[in-house]
């Protein structure tokens, strides 16, 4: 088995391919070493001490390393920690929370949200599933949709995308023109 690695956009994160499923659908992103709990290859990767945020996407792993970290002694470990868990093919949760592997990120409003505003909504979801989230996750992150409330759409950035240097640009002016184009009732998007 090979595990290609791609740099993203934060320089304190890298992205690891291992040429097959990491998750069904969706992601799942581990900002502590208490959440990874839920998961024994996330724990794993946190346990090296030097990790901060863990993403699994539907065919990549995004690592960000704590302020500090040697990448040149970092990436081997996580290197190897990837490929015991594959060629073993363990479980990628623990069996207590494979219930949470179906609960998505946006559970968690930032907004209460109006059944009037039910057609922007869906119109939101639709471009964030197929223009926002592929594009994202290119550079190893996601987003997670938060609400939507007069004109403001309330979004979090997750992977590798969380604390990069470029995403306030990447709200600001790559998904929040997109949304603004193709849904006129937006007028601002917002980190929640």
């Amino acid at each position: 088995m090979f595990i290609e690695t791609e740099t993203t956009p934060n320089p304190a994160a890298l992205k690891f391919l291992p040429g097959r499923a990491v998750m069904p659908a969706g992601s799942r992103e581990f900002a502590s070493p208490e959440a990874a709990a839920a998961s024994p290859l996330a724990q794993a990767i946190f346990d090296t001490g030097e990790v901060v945020n863990v993403l699994f996407g539907t065919d990549f792993i995004a690592v960000t390393a704590a302020p500090g970290a040697d990448w040149g002694a970092l990436k081997p470990q996580v290197i190897a920690i990837l490929l015991d868990h594959f060629v073993s093919e363990a479980p990628l949760f623990a069996p207590a929370s494979a219930s949470d592997i179906a609960v998505p990120p946006e559970t968690d409003m930032a907004v209460e949200e109006r059944p009037e505003d039910a057609e922007v909504i869906a119109a939101i979801h639709e471009l964030l599933e197929t223009r926002v989230r592929p594009a994202v996750a290119g550079d190893g992150g996601d987003v997670a949709y938060r609400g939507y409330r007069d004109g403001v759409v309330y979004l979090t950035l997750q992977g590798s995308c969380s604390g990069c240097p470029s995403s306030t640009a990447t709200l600001k002016h790559g998904i929040e023109g997109l949304l603004k184009h193709y849904v006129p009732q937006v007028t601002e998007v917002r980190a929640a």
